[in-house]
């Protein structure tokens, strides 16, 4: 990795991730692919909270904070004006072994990720507000979601385990 540094092929992340830069591109100015960068701070990532409505097109504002999911995240850290932020896979989930549930694998640029689906987003936004934007952004973007599977999102808000993220649920929906 010393000699890919030093010729300029690569540009340090963060210890242990790297990413690639094309010959000939400026190493300080090609564009990185933050989603990516997220993806993988950990080898069990998931794009979560506002960055999975993103992700999906359906934010109402652009983010400089990407968020992920892990059992064990590491600390914030801020790559070229990027902040990214990981949140810990919630408890009854761990519990449970159900971490994965409404995740899916994606693609992009020819590297696979996770993030969660739709379903899944509505419950772990509405769970943690302070990972999303707030709620004017939560409400704003839910809003141009067109169909959830209600089965899925119920299924996941009690696995949770979260009387209050289900009551917020019920409330979204009753709107």
């Amino acid at each position: 990795m010393a000699y890919y540094t030093k010729t300029r092929r690569v540009v340090r992340v963060r210890r242990g991730l790297y990413a690639v830069v094309p010959p000939g591109a400026n190493p300080n100015a090609y564009p990185i692919d933050p989603y990516l960068v997220a993806a993988k701070l950990t080898q069990d990532a998931v794009l979560s909270h506002h960055t999975a409505l993103e992700f999906h097109g359906r934010a109402y504002s652009v983010w400089h904070h990407l968020i992920y999911s892990a059992s064990r995240p590491v600390g914030s850290l801020t790559f070229r004006s990027q902040v990214f932020r990981g949140a810990k896979f919630p408890k009854a989930l761990l519990r449970s072994g159900t971490e994965h549930f409404g995740v899916l694998n994606s693609e992009r640029s020819g590297v696979a990720m996770r993030v969660t689906n739709l379903e899944r987003t509505l419950v772990d936004v509405l769970h943690r507000p302070d990972l999303s934007g707030g709620w004017e952004e939560i409400w704003r973007s839910l809003e141009s979601v067109e169909f959830f599977d209600i089965d899925q999102v119920v299924e996941y808000a009690l696995l949770l385990d979260n009387a209050t993220t289900s009551a917020k649920v019920g409330f979204f929906f009753e709107q």
